[in-house]
């Protein structure tokens, strides 16, 4: 009977910790978290500096058309994040290219660069929110 108990119990911790420590979706690497489907998640400052030393990259607004028109990034393209399968093919035509995105919050942006990382883009990067944005911002 003692056997069985230590058995029943090796196996619950197990199970406690594959179940705990599964991060299947997710490799950490420095302070950056990837997933296996290759999107990075950055800060604003490193999207900022992205920016700054890349000549080509595409900044993505995936928020609604009204919550673009109060205020974006500039040079920002808007696909809101509903529209990202019906909309990418066309308007990001290489799926190679420097993609930075953000939402307003950061939710929409991570489903929307998993989305793009599904899709073959290969180079996708998620700052997350306009709201941690420090920069300056334009409205229409």
């Amino acid at each position: 009977m003692k056997k069985i108990l230590i058995i029943l119990m090796l196996i619950a911790s197990f199970g406690t910790l594959v179940a705990c420590g599964s991060n299947d979706h997710i490799k950490e690497t420095g302070d950056n978290s990837y997933s296996e489907k290759g999107y990075q998640t950055i800060t604003a400052e490193e999207a900022m500096e992205m920016m700054e030393k890349n000549d080509s990259y595409i900044l993505l607004d995936v928020r609604t058309e009204e919550e673009f028109s109060e205020s974006h990034i500039e040079s920002a393209m808007l696909i809101p994040d509903y529209e990202m399968r019906e909309q990418a093919e066309t308007k990001l035509p290489d799926k190679d290219a420097l993609i930075l995105i953000y939402c307003r919050s950061g939710r929409r942006s991570a489903l929307a660069a998993n989305e793009l990382s599904d899709m073959g883009y290969t180079q996708v990067y998620d700052f997350g929110g306009i709201i941690n944005w420090p920069y300056d911002t334009i409205s229409e």
